[in-house]
């Protein structure tokens, strides 16, 4: 088994000067404040998304989900994965006195690819109707989410250099914002305007503009002021061949992996055979049952971008085997999490959907188990890329989801014309597993140790899609063996979670805690 060569770190050019950073947050510490944050932003965005089940007819439910799984796919897409590689290279030309320059000519392109993506999309509105939504008829939708794509792409844009410089808490604002200004915009709209899915693409478009210029207003000038000028020449050349080689594959990867969470849906519009109204009702169904299941991917993913910098700090130094222990502990933490949650979830699946849901979405509710078990093995997935992505090997990432999107076909082909929506929904929990599986092989492959703990809990999620019963027998028989072993949690991941909890506790208290030192296995 081999490990990526370790990359070590340059001094910049011009030897006297040291480089200043903006000041970050540590791992546990941004922890905390994405738990923290995430709480709120959660709580206020299931409250809009039951808000929008409750007035939405499924037809127009249907054609939200599909504007916005398009949007998902299309803002990553435009841009060539540039935003998607700040996590590996920010560090990298920050040790080298480069980071201006860095920032300087990804944030061009960026524009640039945006502003060409926009006008593609309004010249050609009627095309991208059929495509999206199954008819000509939604051209002014279209137009709507054209116009909405660029505050989306400089979203996720500051996004990721935020979480570059290991800025939590401005991510954590960011997050914030958008997503109370989505609910107070939306809702706003659906009440004085209309119950449309037009009404939501506005509201979605305007929160990402309002909190990207929340965080380029308050915040770029003191980040860029922090910033020295560049320590020397970086040759065109070499940068964006160094940079594309990453970033494409970055790209590649997350097209497979938007398209992986989305295309049982399309199909479902395209492949049915069913008339396009009653396949945007069952879409509408299906928005359903992924509600809460979302959210978990979502912090999921957010963690996975967290993570990201402090990997990379210690593979640039060399320090390849406290990254595999990083990435296990993490892996066992988010399985662990997502076990717990679906378990709430599946508890109180039945006032969610008959009370508060008004009994509208009774095919929802029947595929809610899988929804749970395939969007925790999605986010286990998005979290163990990350050594892939250390090791510059994101291409290796991208054949996992190729794999499960393939799967994920072949099987919706099979199983979605007998059996409709749990058909699809079993179709797609199958291809995660695939695409979660291989992934970790392919970690092993590019030198990451993956112990039986992690094999264990990061597959365990399967389980969810038989019921609560099932599901909260598992949960037991965990945590009766984390309390009496070490099989599944070793001794030194155990005290390495001690010593945070004791760093952290006094905050609880009111006191401010006394600096320690977070033990990690080499």
């Amino acid at each position: 088994m081999t490990r990526p060569a370790a990359t070590h770190p340059h001094r910049p050019a011009t030897g006297r000067r040291s480089v200043r950073r903006p000041a970050s947050d540590t791992l546990a510490g941004s922890v905390l404040i994405l738990l923290a944050v995430t709480l709120v932003q959660r709580t206020i965005g299931f409250g809009r998304g039951l808000l929008f089940c409750r007035w939405l007819d499924p037809l127009e439910l249907g054609q939200w989900e599909l504007a916005l799984s398009f949007l998902l796919i299309a803002a990553p897409l435009v841009v060539v994965g540039l935003p998607g590689s700040f996590g590996r290279y920010v560090e990298h030309y920050r040790r080298r006195g480069q980071l201006r320059t860095f920032l300087y000519r990804t944030t061009v392109w960026t524009v640039l690819l945006s502003l060409l993506a926009v006008g593609t999309m309004l010249g050609a509105a009627p095309w991208f109707s059929l495509l999206v939504f199954g008819h000509r008829q939604g051209t002014a939708l279209v137009m709507l989410m054209a116009l909405s794509l660029g505050p989306i792409v400089m979203h996720h844009f500051l996004m990721s250099l935020f979480a570059a410089l290991r800025m939590f808490r401005i991510v954590a604002g960011m997050q914030f914002v958008q997503s109370l200004v989505f609910a107070v915009l939306g809702i706003v709209l659906l009440l004085t305007w209309r119950f449309s899915a037009a009404s939501i693409v506005i509201a979605y478009g305007g929160a990402s503009l309002i909190a990207s210029a929340w965080a380029i207003v308050l915040r770029m000038g003191r980040v860029l002021a922090d910033l020295p000028a560049p320590s020397g020449p970086l040759p065109h050349a070499h940068f964006w061949a160094k940079l594309l080689r990453f970033s494409v594959w970055v790209w590649v990867t997350n097209l497979l992996a938007n398209l992986f969470m989305v295309v049982d849906r399309y199909m479902i519009i395209h492949v049915s055979g069913l008339e396009t109204s009653r396949a945007l009702a069952e879409m509408g169904q299906y928005h359903s049952s992924r509600i809460v299941p979302l959210l978990l991917v979502s912090i999921a993913e957010l963690f996975a971008a967290l993570l990201t910098p402090y990997l990379s700090r210690d593979c640039e130094a060399g320090r390849w085997q406290r990254v595999s222990a990083r990435l296990n502990l993490a892996l066992k933490l988010v399985a662990l999490g997502m076990l717990v949650a679906s378990v709430v979830i599946l508890s109180l699946a039945r006032p969610l959907f008959d009370w508060v849901l008004n009994g509208k979405f009774a095919g929802g509710e029947a595929i809610l188990p899988w929804a749970l078990a395939y969007c925790s093995l999605f986010g286990v997935a998005a979290v163990a890329q990350n050594y892939l992505w250390c090791a510059e090997k994101a291409r290796l990432g991208s054949l996992a989801l190729l794999a499960g999107l393939v799967s994920n076909v072949a099987l919706n082909l099979v199983l979605l014309p007998r059996f409709g929506l749990m058909g699809a929904v079993l179709a797609t929990t199958a291809a995660n597993m695939v695409a979660l599986v291989l992934g970790l092989r392919l970690n092993q492959a590019a030198g990451m140790t993956i112990d039986r703990g992690t094999w264990f809990l990061c597959t365990a999620p399967v389980v969810l899609g038989l019921g609560l019963w099932p599901a909260l027998a598992l949960l037991a028989g965990v945590a009766l063996t984390l309390l009496t072993s070490d099989l599944l949690v070793s001794q030194s991941e155990k005290d390495q979670l001690r010593a945070v909890a004791a760093r952290y506790a006094p905050y609880v208290m009111r006191r401010r805690p006394q600096p320690t030192t977070l033990p990690v296995a080499e």
